[in-house]
């Protein structure tokens, strides 16, 4: 089946400023995000893709944009299944106040049985991606081989539950999963099991160095985190 290239969007304006951003319109990637988008082409240009496929947000189709312009022939799909999370009421909410809500709690280490009030459930959320993923496989197949590979932009939690259900583990543990903003990330699907290729790859070590983290829980960051300074 197919192999698919899984890209976090570029840094937003949201994430520089601790905002949970949701399906808020208007979110656009901010002076960083965009030169991680500018650089995407040249970090893929060896992989030979037959389609893109994007979440409807902004951000996603800004980061894309330019390996569209560098690959014209490149067909773009929009596909709202890989949307961001609904996080209804808390969408456009501060995540350092969001720390002190109870559900925050069970969003860290209980994600099965998360729903956000006004939103969707993190359960629904998997569903629908992966519902995605296996749809767009068996299309990318038909059309263009077995060998065929195409990218698709997407969340941090999107792309965190993807990857939990490519690796088999239950979605209660997808907060163990780290992908930074415009990071890389490659799935091989066979007809018995899916192979992780490549895990949030952005070819920078900075975040690795020391640095606070919010609330210094070892919480993971709802919605993906900004990535390194």
């Amino acid at each position: 089946m197919a192999t698919l290239i899984l890209v976090r969007h570029g840094r937003s304006t949201a994430n520089t400023s601790g905002v949970l951003a949701g399906r808020m319109p208007g979110i656009a990637l901010d002076e960083r995000g965009a030169a991680q988008a500018a650089a995407l082409p040249g970090r893929l240009a060896d992989v030979p893709l037959a389609a893109a496929v994007t979440s409807p947000l902004q951000r996603c189709r800004e980061t894309l944009r330019p390996l569209l312009d560098a690959r014209p022939g490149l067909p773009l799909h929009v596909e709202d299944r890989i949307s961001e999370c609904d996080y209804g009421d808390w969408s456009g909410r501060k995540l350092a106040e969001l720390n002190d809500e109870p559900l925050m709690e069970i969003v860290q280490a209980h994600a099965s049985a998360a729903a956000f009030p006004g939103g969707e459930s993190m359960r629904a959320m998997q569903n629908r991606a992966v519902e995605a993923v296996r749809d767009w496989n068996a299309r990318i197949e038909s059309e263009h081989g077995e060998d065929a590979t195409y990218v698709m932009c997407s969340h941090g939690d999107i792309v965190k539950a993807i990857v939990a259900d490519a690796l088999g583990l239950h979605l209660d543990l997808f907060q163990r999963i780290h992908v930074d903003p415009c990071s890389v990330t490659a799935i091989r699907y066979t007809r018995l099991r899916p192979f992780l290729l490549r895990l949030g790859d952005t070819g920078d070590f900075a975040g690795f160095a020391p640095r606070e983290h919010p609330g210094g829980s070892g919480a993971a960051e709802v919605g993906g985190g900004a990535g390194a300074p």
